[in-house]
């Protein structure tokens, strides 16, 4: 079966620094990869090469059997492929459900009429509040936008991915800036849309037990190479792992970027 997502020679080159350096990697469909390595190993870019932000110097990324050269960010997430926490058509002023909704509105390709209510488009509504019973934040559904704390604006994010449809879910760090208590309800919201939901989630986090606890497999970036690739507990007993990045965890030493 075709992978879902899969990089061939994926490279990019800033001067003289390659940042990511001939990457193969694929996922099959309804997986969930997770994404490590120290500080600078190029995670964080070969996030941005994947969803459109950066054009590769060389190698190709392909959804679904299709070269995604020359395909922008919004090209890629119409066609299934969202990354997290860089959606811009978040309206602060509007309510937390009307957020959903105009995502909702907006996958399905439905124009707004100003003379007709907004409660009359009873099946978009109800597709945005199943969407905030999902990530936890059906008590909010009135809130405005900008009342929410970080770790619930996360979760808004993520629905407003799940109304566009995106069958691939990019999550860069979803648990970076939050408080201790936000952080189990992120993870549980993580974890129904993988049961639930049967998405594919690729997923960047430095939180080792969130990652072993909802990967189905770990890969290892190291200076812009990939060192490993395969089940969490395979990757955790892998020496040249431990040697390039959890042997930094055990010291104190483990970095939060990259």
């Amino acid at each position: 079966m075709e992978p879902i997502l899969k990089t061939e020679k994926l490279t990019i080159r800033f001067g003289g620094h390659t940042a990511v350096d001939s990457v193969d990697f694929e996922m099959p469909a309804n997986h969930f990869k997770s994404i490590i390595g120290p500080n600078g190993a190029g995670k964080t870019t070969f996030f941005n090469l994947i969803s459109g932000e950066l054009k590769p110097t060389a190698g190709r990324v392909l959804y679904k059997g299709k070269d995604l050269a020359g395909e922008s960010p919004i090209d890629r997430t119409r066609q299934g492929l969202g990354r997290s926490f860089q959606i811009t058509n978040v309206f602060p002023s509007l309510s937390v459900l009307e957020n959903v909704r105009l995502a909702v509105q907006s996958k399905k390709k439905i124009r707004f009429d100003f003379l007709r209510h907004f409660s009359s488009y009873a099946s978009l509504t109800e597709e945005a509040e199943q969407l905030l019973e999902l990530v936890l934040l059906k008590d909010k559904r009135d809130a405005a936008a900008s009342q929410l704390a970080h770790g619930e604006k996360r979760k808004l994010e993520i629905a407003m991915l799940l109304a566009l449809d995106t069958e691939v879910l990019l999550l860069d760090e979803p648990t970076a800036g939050m408080s201790l208590e936000e952080v189990p309800a992120i993870l549980d919201v993580i974890r129904k849309i993988k049961t639930e939901r049967q998405k594919t989630i690729l997923l960047i986090e430095h939180k080792m037990d969130m990652i072993l606890d909802l990967s189905d497999s770990i890969m290892v970036l190291f200076n812009g190479r990939l060192l490993a690739d395969g089940p969490p507990d395979v990757i955790m007993q892998n020496e040249r792992v431990q040697n390039a990045y959890l042997g930094g965890i055990e010291h104190g030493t483990a970095p939060q970027n990259g």
